[in-house]
C-alpha cells in the first residue's frame, strides 16, 4: 500500500461576484515509504497548492477541495481541523516557500522548533531546547545554541529557511512536503540541505514529495517526476527516463530552456513562449496548446487524456518524438 495515495484532487477557488478558478484540476499521484516524488512545472501550475491540500492548509471558506487524498489508507479530507493539527508535524511535515512569513516573528527561533517536539514527542522544555540546537546544528545554522534565543528578523533569509526545515524534520514525520526548501540558499547550502534530505529518507524511510522549479535538483533527488501545468498532471516518469526522453512538448521545452555544461560554445537556450496565463481550459482542449510547438488543430478543440506509453503516464495529442528540436 502507497503511504499517501492522491486520488482526482481539485481545490475550486471561489469569491464574490467572480468566476471560480480552478488551480487544481483533477491531480493523482501516489508515493510509497521512502520514496522521493517530485512536483515540477512553473510558477502557477498548482503545485503549492497541490501541498496545501494535502495539508489541510486551505482556508475554510473561499475554497473548494474534492477528490481523496489517503495516508496510510486513512481519508485526510474528511478529518477535522483538531484531527489534522494531531497529524501535521507527527505524521505529515512541510517546509514552507516563505520563510519570512512562516515564522512568528515574535517568538524566539527556539520556542518554535521546541513547541513541536513538546506537542509530538511529549519532551520536556530543557530536553526539547537540546533537541533544538542539535536540528539547528544539522541543517547548516553556527552557533546553534545562540540562535535559539534569537528572533526571525535577526537571522539572515537562508537561516531561516533552515529554520523552518528543523521545525519540519523535528519529530521525524513519514510524510515530508518540501516547496521549494533550498530557494532562498546559496549553492553550497543547497547541496548539504538536499544530502540531508536525501540522508533523512534514506535512513528512516520517510516518504518526501519535493516540489521545485530547479531541475538540477529534481535530476539528483527524485525517484519519480510528475509535470504540472494549468494545475493538471501532464506527463509522470522515473527520473532517468524522463530526463533521456521527454515526451511532453512542456516537459521538452523545461529542459531545453536549460543551460547545458556539454552544449557547443554559443549555442542559444530555447525559452518556452509566453507565459502560464497563456492558456485554455482543459475541458475545451489542452491548455498547453497556446504555448506549445507541436499544437495540432485537434490540440484546441479536444481535452487530451491520460494514456501510458512505454511505461510511463503522458497527456498529449502530439507528444515529442525522439531527437525532435523544439523551435525558438
Amino acid at each position: 500500500m502507497a503511504l499517501l495515495d492522491v486520488s482526482d484532487l481539485s481545490v475550486v477557488f471561489q469569491r464574490r461576484g467572480e468566476p471560480p478558478f480552478t488551480a487544481v484540476d483533477g491531480v493523482s499521484f501516489s508515493v510509497e515509504p521512502g520514496q522521493t516524488v517530485g512536483l515540477v512545472g512553473e510558477s502557477g501550475c498548482g503545485k503549492s497548492v497541490t501541498s496545501l491540500a494535502i495539508m489541510g492548509l486551505l482556508p475554510r471558506r473561499g475554497a473548494v477541495v474534492t477528490g481523496s487524498v489517503r495516508f496510510e489508507g486513512a481519508e485526510l479530507l474528511s478529518l477535522s481541523a483538531r484531527q489534522m493539527r494531531d497529524r501535521r508535524g507527527r505524521d505529515l511535515g512541510m517546509v514552507f516557500q516563505d520563510p519570512l512569513s512562516s515564522l512568528n516573528p515574535v517568538i524566539a527561533i527556539g520556542l518554535q522548533v521546541t513547541e513541536v517536539l513538546e506537542r509530538h514527542r511529549g519532551m520536556p522544555r530543557r530536553q526539547a531546547m537540546v533537541e533544538a540546537a542539535d536540528l539547528l546544528d544539522k541543517v547548516g545554522i553556527p552557533d546553534p545554541r545562540r540562535r535559539l534565543d534569537e528572533y526571525p528578523h535577526q537571522l539572515s533569509g537562508g537561516m531561516r529557511q533552515r529554520a523552518l526545515i528543523a521545525m519540519a524534520l523535528a519529530c521525524r514525520p513519514r510524510l515530508l512536503i518540501a516547496d521549494e526548501p533550498t530557494t532562498a540558499l546559496d549553492v553550497t547550502i543547497q547541496a548539504q540541505i538536499l544530502a540531508l534530505l536525501a540522508e533523512l529518507v534514506r535512513d528512516t524511510g520517510t516518504a518526501l514529495i519535493m516540489i521545485t522549479h530547479d531541475l538540477g535538483v529534481v535530476a539528483g533527488l527524485c525517484d519519480e517526476v510528475n509535470v504540472l501545468y494549468g494545475g493538471r498532471v501532464v506527463e509522470r516518469a522515473r527520473r532517468h527516463e524522463l530526463f533521456r526522453r521527454p515526451r511532453h512538448p512542456y516537459t521538452h521545452g523545461l529542459l531545453a530552456s536549460i543551460p547545458r555544461l556539454d552544449a557547443p560554445r554559443g549555442e542559444r537556450l530555447v525559452p518556452i513562449r509566453g507565459s502560464v496565463a497563456d492558456n485554455i481550459p482543459w475541458d475545451h482542449g489542452c491548455a498547453f496548446a497556446p504555448r506549445c510547438p507541436n499544437a495540432l488543430g485537434t490540440c484546441v478543440e479536444v481535452t487530451p487524456q491520460m494514456d501510458e506509453e512505454d511505461g510511463r503516464l503522458l497527456r498529449c495529442h502530439n507528444p515529442v518524438q525522439e531527437n525532435q528540436e523544439v523551435p525558438a
